[in-house]
């Protein structure tokens, strides 16, 4: 599990391609200090596995699943990337519970200015806007933000300079794509409300007229 709270920029300095695999070869100094083979990073919000460390850099792989489903597929030598280690226990939390597993791909489609502010407007696929909800959580490249306002098939984040300039998201051009992570707490209301249609409960007041009542739709 992660935070969203991105600890530093990364680069990409290689990339080893097998059929339907890749080797990716990264370097960094933050995530690094107390990095151990077996931890987990976050790279543009996917959660990925160290395989070895040194020097600066660390490698992790990326398998045919997460290549199909993500932007990484899109990385090469030089690319720039969000990096976050595993949250622990005990840390503070100041983003929102992120499991490093995309929902989707997006697309940059506007980016306007607003005094100090850069408002992002991103195209989503229906998978990742089901669960896109006014003043709720997404993490957008790993990054948690909070969203302002959505319609159909798109949603605007804000940008403070900080964010912009401490994540890959203050470079990005429209166009350019983004890997999507919805709020998980969303998906486990989801699935409950599922399993309740499933398995009928007559005593339970738990339904979504209910939950759009009292605000949480």
């Amino acid at each position: 599990m992660f935070t969203g709270i991105v600890e530093e920029i990364g680069t990409i300095r290689g990339i080893s391609k097998g059929p339907d695999s890749a080797k990716l070869h990264i370097l960094g100094s933050r995530v690094l200090e107390d990095v151990r083979i077996g931890d987990s990073i976050a790279v543009n919000g996917v959660c990925l596995t160290v395989t070895t460390f040194g020097e600066g850099a660390f490698t992790a792989y990326v398998m045919a699943e997460t290549l199909a489903k993500t932007n990484l597929r899109d990385l090469r030598p030089g690319s720039k990337v969000n990096l976050e280690r595993a949250l622990r226990l005990g840390d503070r939390l100041g983003g929102h519970l992120v499991s490093g597993h995309v929902d989707g791909v997006g697309t940059i489609a506007a980016l306007e200015k607003y005094d100090i502010a850069t408002v992002v407007t991103v195209q989503a696929p229906p998978q990742v806007m089901k669960y896109i909800i006014k003043k709720g959580s997404v993490a957008i490249d790993g990054t948690s933000l909070t969203v302002v306002d959505f319609d159909q098939d798109k949603f605007q984040v804000s940008l403070i300079p900080h964010t912009a300039h401490a994540t890959v998201l203050g470079s990005k051009k429209i166009g350019e794509t983004v890997n999507l992570e919805a709020d998980i707490l969303g998906k486990y209301i989801e699935r409950l409300l599922q399993g309740r249609e499933e398995q009928p409960n007559k005593n339970s007041k738990l339904n979504l007229e209910f939950l759009s009542a009292n605000g949480f739709l």
